[in-house]
């Protein structure tokens, strides 16, 4: 009989076709059950090129959730959304049109920051298509959109109500560059060089110096006071005594505190305004007066003296000539400094004070702490991550950034007092471009108002994303059944971020954790190891790889290639290697489609084994999707079918197939088995190669979709697995005794099966050519 499937190979361009036929077919299809499987997919930000090879595997591995969960009966919900809020589209669009954000018309620059993200959004698009992603396309949100801004500042606008907003003048991390303050978990550390100097210090009224090493010596003008260890003997007798501080002359006095290390430096500190978080601590500790010596626009202010207007790099340069010059450098030393950076911009940040919004979240540690312990992490070690960071916040979170293209802040102030009005919510608002609307002032009665300027932090609209998508406040039936959603996935590096802000403003907002399940992915490295990006310019682009190799090559590349929360290197060699897994198996599907399908068989001693063997890879399949870890079922179908059920059980029963030298029954048997066995693969495989599976599975067994079928469950049989060793070893034997008498497989040859393999006798002497 001649195979159904006449193509020598699987032509990766039929998933184009395929992708169509799903689309036609609506097979993802969602309508809200009373049970559903709510997935808060990540909507990713298209800066620059969108989206490296890294990436790309991530999302493949959000869509085997989806697949997975689907196959497993539940009603999966899986909508797809693009955030389009932030610095990194403010960066890019200054950086194409070679201008300035500050320096041009905010309208006009919020057109430009839209008109790049729409050209870059539509390639995004089309790598999650191409990648199968079997998402809601039909409706993808955007976080820029005037719905999804007026869902965040109606969030806002309920905690203001609440009590959970306040305004308050504190040091803030600084990004001088981008023109904004940013929390704490936007800021990464970097070991860059820098200069530790040891600078003299008179002690007054006395014929002695102490030595201070500092990383910051621009810094002298803030200086308020000097530290020592209470333990550190060396300065006992000078405790309480003024200091004079090189180069300013001002005088300040010396005191201990616990937080001086001695063994760095000479032991002694200055706290100044502000080197750093520990120098914030010490001011509100010791109640000091701070000192402003950075401004807004990254340079010296006045109370700097003559280095005032100087960048603090520059400023730090000439202050050591000048110390140099003036004696008061003991030494010098070329260190590397664990120095605070940006996250999106990489600048070092600065610390200085502003005022901007809080949102309370001390008072909620203990409670984040909790619902973070009911959450089900995998892989359970990146809990951890979540919980260091609880530990890590001792201040309330400034969710308030001067910067343009972001959801705005609805207050208007006053213009006779002040007072700060927020409107009602529903709606998208513009206080910076639109008149108030409210008619007069709660305070004092004016009618005339000054609409607020600053955005949100843009996790602000992103930690509402599994409201969003569940339309809190927009629609309650549908709210009711959807919400809390089943999982987050997610990359590990926003755990203290995305993770932690949606954990805890969903709680504050529904009094809910926003999901039972958090799905944590490693990072994409390069072939040398090191992290990829597209600033670092070690980036693959996704899309010529997929369109060359095909999106199943790439996904099963992706199962197979990362083990689950650990970081993964990506390599095109690597990918297309795996491209051999599917040929292998499509000539074994090529194979046994010149065979009739038939629904039921006697089995004999060998089908039986195989089906053990089956069935037991049914299980390791089983454990790894239940846990989301595709490297599991990837590896192991890959070894059955490739190693066990090609390599040895076909050539088994090939020649009973074709039924020569065997009854009906016999034949029917190991046709059945031979069906059975690579039907439960397809299924198997599904959820990890959705386009080769559900074309062969459409050729050979149903019209209906595979990724309609239910996931195949373990059966309730003999274990035979003790047995496989002892027939593979055997076939091997066979194999290597005619290769060393050089000659073909098919030619016969006198070797004895040993006793243990009676029941497979048969069918080992018709595989082999066995001589009697």
């Amino acid at each position: 009989m001649d195979p159904k499937i006449s193509e020598k190979a699987w032509n990766p361009k039929l998933e184009k076709q395929i992708l169509k036929n799903w689309e036609e077919e609506k097979i993802y299809d969602f309508t809200p059950q009373d049970d559903n499987f709510t997935i808060d997919t990540p909507p990713p930000y298209p800066s620059g090129r969108p989206w490296h090879i890294g990436a790309a595997a991530h999302y493949s591995q959000i869509d085997m959730i989806a697949r997975t969960a689907r196959m497993a009966g539940k009603n999966v919900y899986f909508p797809i959304g693009i955030d389009r809020n932030g610095l990194p589209v403010e960066l890019y669009t200054e950086k194409k049109h070679k201008i300035r954000m500050r320096e041009t018309d905010r309208g006009e620059f919020l057109d430009l920051c839209k008109e790049a993200l729409d050209d870059l959004e539509a390639e995004m698009i089309l790598i999650m298509k191409s990648l199968g992603i079997s998402g809601n396309f039909a409706q993808y949100y955007r976080t820029d959109s005037q719905e999804y801004r007026s869902l965040t500042q109606a969030t806002f606008i309920e905690l203001w109500k609440k009590g959970q907003v306040y305004l308050a003048n504190r040091p803030n991390n600084y990004d001088w560059v981008s023109g904004t303050t940013i929390a704490d978990a936007e800021i990464t550390y970097e070991d860059l060089p820098t200069k530790l100097v040891y600078m003299k210090f008179k002690i007054k009224d006395a014929d002695k110096e102490i030595i201070i090493a500092s990383t910051r010596p621009e810094l002298l003008c803030a200086c308020k006071t000097i530290i020592v260890n209470p333990e550190d003997e060396r300065y006992t007798e000078h405790i309480g005594k003024k200091v004079i501080v090189p180069i300013t002359n001002n005088e300040v006095e010396l005191r201990t505190h616990h937080s001086a290390q001695q063994e760095f430096g000479s032991g002694a500190v200055m706290v100044c305004s502000y080197g750093d978080q520990n120098d914030v601590a010490l001011f509100r500790e010791l109640e000091m007066e701070e000192v402003v010596a950075i401004g807004l626009d990254g340079r010296m202010t006045e109370v700097a003296g003559e280095y005032a207007g100087l960048k603090p790099k520059q400023a730090r340069a000439k202050i050591i000539e000048d110390l140099e010059a003036k004696g008061f450098v003991e030494k010098i030393e070329d260190i590397v400094h664990r120095t605070p950076v940006s996250e999106r911009s990489k600048n070092p940040i600065e610390i200085i004070p502003m005022e901007e919004y809080y949102l309370k979240q001390k008072d909620s540690i203990d409670k984040m702490r909790k619902l973070g312990e009911e959450i089900t992490f995998y892989p359970s070690m990146h809990k951890q991550i979540l919980m260091n960071w609880l530990e890590s916040i001792s201040i309330d979170w400034p969710i308030s950034r001067r910067r343009y293209y972001g959801t705005e802040i609805p207050i208007w102030y006053c213009k006779e007092c002040s007072e700060p009005h927020v409107p009602e919510p529903g709606k998208y608002y513009r206080p910076w471009a639109e008149k108030a609307p409210m008619e007069k002032c709660t305070k004092c009665g004016c009618s005339e108002f000054v609409g607020e300027e600053r955005t949100f932090d843009t996790w602000m609209d992103s930690s509402v994303s599994p409201l969003f998508v569940t339309k809190y406040n927009k629609d309650e039936e549908f709210f009711n059944k959807v919400y809390p959603a089943t999982i987050r996935p997610q990359a590990k590096d926003i755990v203290r971020t995305w993770l932690y802000y949606t954990l805890l403003r969903c709680e504050q907002l529904t009094g809910k954790k926003p999901w039972s399940e958090a799905w944590i992915m490693g990072y994409g490295l390069d072939e040398k190891g090191m992290k990829m990006s597209k600033s670092k310019g070690n980036a693959i682009d996704p899309l010529p790889v997929i369109e060359r190799l095909g999106a199943d090559t790439f996904r099963f590349w992706s199962a197979s290639e990362i083990n689950h929360g650990y970081d993964f290197r990506c390599n095109e060699q690597k990918i297309e290697s795996t491209k051999k897994f599917l040929s292998k198996l499509w000539n074994v599907s090529r194979f046994l489609s010149s065979f009739p399908v038939i629904e039921s068989g006697s089995p004999n001693p060998t089908d039986k084994w195989i089906l053990s063997e089956l069935n037991n890879l049914v299980k390791e399949c089983k454990k790894g999707y239940d846990e989301y870890n595709f490297f599991v079922p990837a590896i192991a179908i890959r070894e059955f079918t490739w190693n066990l059920f090609a390599a040895h059980y076909i050539e088994m029963v090939k020649a009973r197939a074709y039924g020569i030298g065997y009854s009906d029954e016999e034949r029917d048997g190991a046709i059945f088995t031979l069906h059975k066995t690579l039907s439960t693969i397809l299924k198997l495989l599904a959820p990890i190669t959705p386009f080769i599976t559900e074309h062969l599975w459409k050729t050979l067994y149903s019209k209906e979709s595979i990724h309609k079928q239910k996931q195949v469950t373990q059966e309730e049989t003999e274990d035979l697995s003790s047995i496989t060793k002892e027939i593979t070893e055997f076939n091997s034997k066979v194999w290597n005794e005619k290769k060393a008498q050089n000659l073909s497989l098919k030619d016969p040859i006198s070797i004895e099966v040993p006793s243990s393999l009676e029941p497979y006798k048969k069918d080992l002497k018709s595989m082999h050519n066995l001589a009697d």
